[in-house]
């Protein structure tokens, strides 16, 4: 089937020399530079003829492998109404980030960051016995989010384009396959991408639900950081990184010792004084869970991880203790804190500081820490939870090799959701035996602007954009160097490639110097580049290849056939 010749001449593409002042990361520079994409306001995005033509392309390869596992597409709304996130209680855990609005009557809506509340609903209403499930449905939607502080162009905005699919099956066996079949469709989608990508271990979230699974392409404009094991295939997102809990004997740990330690209530300052190391020291953070005053234990050569305390008690708001709070508890000294005798006070801990161990930490009292406390001995933790940095070199928690720490873009991201939703909206069928069965959900996203950006990022050079083949705004970017003869032989040649369905950009624009067309057939990355030039006369074309730059004169039937194939 014959293709479409895109010419410039005609096209709406303006380029650009130099970056965009506020552009910080290669992808907004060279989106922006290219003229696929435009900004129109802070957080949200025009997509010009050629950007739209690439963002299609990631959606068709990422629906023609949803198609292959299965899934059906529908398109549900983006403007929702509020009941159904009232009934999961994402109304309010969304926060600030929610855009919510009402119409005219004073009715409350939203404009939908993801739409599992919906798809139950829908399922709710049109699957009533076991015989309709198994059911994965799909859509490629917009999506909103009110970011603070939209950044990185696409990468970041207030309005994205994501395929959302969801798995509804009557047991948590059909729940394990529809989660496999995604992942193996995630991997095919980003393959044909052309996309490096690394699948972690991830926390559910706001989410909800068991495993999650994220899909990152490593980047420095990244905003994740994964944790890598260069000796085995263990890979997980920094907030999913687990620590072992492993016990020692403490019974030799002499009896527990008040200190004097004036003017220490830094870490740094206590273990300059008593002259340890950091790590010997016991670090106490105090945080307001819903009101209540929480304790978080930490080596002291370690931070506390907020998102992970954060993600530990979602829904719940977490913030820390204010002078306030220090001055309402007696029993609470600033910069003094230690767990041995804390009253009212709920204590968490890293495994790190495990039954057994012995630190040096606050007593209590101004000026005074206490050393040899021994944790199950001098005081007791109320639960386990792995909430420190990650720092490159912890050990791999599944063969203790060092961990390299890396930027990520996040892609992809599968859940199983399990029964937190269709629990919500008493998302049942009829089974077998006649009595009702819930149903168990899966949740499944694809960044698709955001695999736009994440392709612009890993796919680039000095010279400006380098696509993959399969999503390339065109196959073969045809360049007439000026002259009339040139710009006959281009469109020529142009003609000839389409009819054997390549996809052609050419360059006819009249009074252009042929050193602003190759700039820009360099910036705008087609993989393929066909010259008309100094040998028009001959019938010889130079191609060039994007990606090595390899060039070859060619006469012009034996281009046409190297590029048909």
């Amino acid at each position: 089937m014959a293709a479409q010749v895109q010419r410039m001449s005609r096209l709406m593409v303006k380029t650009l020399r130099d970056d965009p002042a506020d552009a910080e990361v290669l992808s907004h520079k060279l989106l922006v530079r290219g003229g696929f994409v435009r900004r129109t306001a802070a957080g949200v995005w025009s997509w010009l003829p050629l950007g739209k033509k690439v963002l299609a392309n990631v959606e068709r390869i990422v629906r023609e492998e949803m198609d292959a596992i299965g899934a059906q597409e529908v398109l549900l709304p983006a403007l929702l109404p509020r009941e159904p996130y009232e009934a999961t209680g994402r109304w309010e855990e969304y926060g600030a980030e929610l855009f919510r609005l009402n119409d005219r009557k004073g009715g409350d809506y939203l404009l939908g960051p993801t739409h599992e509340e919906i798809f139950t609903l829908l399922v709710k209403d049109q699957c009533t016995s076991y015989k309709d499930l198994p059911v994965i449905l799909y859509q490629i939607q917009t999506k909103y989010r009110d970011e603070a502080r939209p950044r990185a162009g696409i990468l970041r905005g207030r309005e994205f384009t994501m395929k959302d699919s969801y798995s509804f099956d009557t047991a948590d066996e059909g729940l394990a396959e529809s989660y496999a079949l995604h992942r193996a469709a995630y991997q095919r989608i980003f393959e044909r991408l052309g996309l490096d990508y690394r699948i972690c271990a991830a926390t559910a979230g706001a989410m909800g639900g068991s495993k999650s699974e994220e899909f990152l392409a490593p980047a420095a404009a990244g905003e994740d950081t994964f944790a890598d094991c260069p000796a085995c295939d263990y890979a997980a997102n920094t907030e999913a990184v687990s620590v072992e809990l492993k016990p020692v004997d403490g019974s030799a740990v002499p009896a527990l010792e008040e200190v004097p330690t004036p003017d220490t209530p830094t870490i740094e300052t206590l273990a300059a004084y008593m002259q340890v190391p950091a790590s010997a020291t016991l670090k106490n953070l105090l945080v307001k869970v819903d009101g209540e005053i929480i304790g978080v234990g930490v080596p002291g050569d370690r931070e506390v991880d907020m998102g992970k305390v954060e993600a530990h008690f979602a829904p719940a708001a977490v913030e820390l203790v204010g002078p306030e709070d220090f001055e309402e508890r007696a029993d609470l000294v600033k910069g003094y804190v230690g767990p041995q005798g804390l009253e009212k006070v709920t204590f968490l801990a890293d495994p790190r500081i495990a039954p057994g161990t012995a630190w040096i930490t606050g007593a209590n009292k101004d000026g005074v820490h206490a050393k040899n406390v021994v944790a199950g001995r001098d005081f007791e933790v109320d639960e386990y939870v792995d909430v420190v940095v990650v720092q490159e070199g912890d050990p791999c928690p599944h063969c203790g090799t060092g961990l390299k720490l890396d930027r990520a873009i996040e892609i992809g991201h599968i859940f199983q959701l399990g029964r937190k939703y269709a629990d919500a909206f008493q998302l049942d069928v009829l089974g077998q035996n006649g009595k009702p069965v819930r149903v168990t959900m899966g949740s499944y996203g694809v960044g698709v602007s955001r695999a736009v950006a994440a392709l612009a990022e890993q796919h680039a050079d000095d010279k400006g954009l380098v696509w993959p083949k399969e999503v390339a705004p065109a196959d073969v970017h045809v360049v007439a160097a000026g002259k009339a003869a040139q710009t006959e032989l281009a469109l020529s040649v142009s003609e000839q490639l389409a009819e054997a369905g390549v996809r052609v950009l050419v360059d006819d624009r009249a009074g252009v110097s042929p050193g602003v067309k190759f700039t820009d057939a360099e910036l705008l990355g087609v993989p393929t580049i066909l010259v008309a030039g100094r040998r028009t006369a001959e019938g010889v074309v130079e191609l060039k290849d994007r990606r090595t730059g390899e060039r070859e004169e060619l006469p012009v039937a034996e281009a046409i056939a190297k590029i048909v194939g």
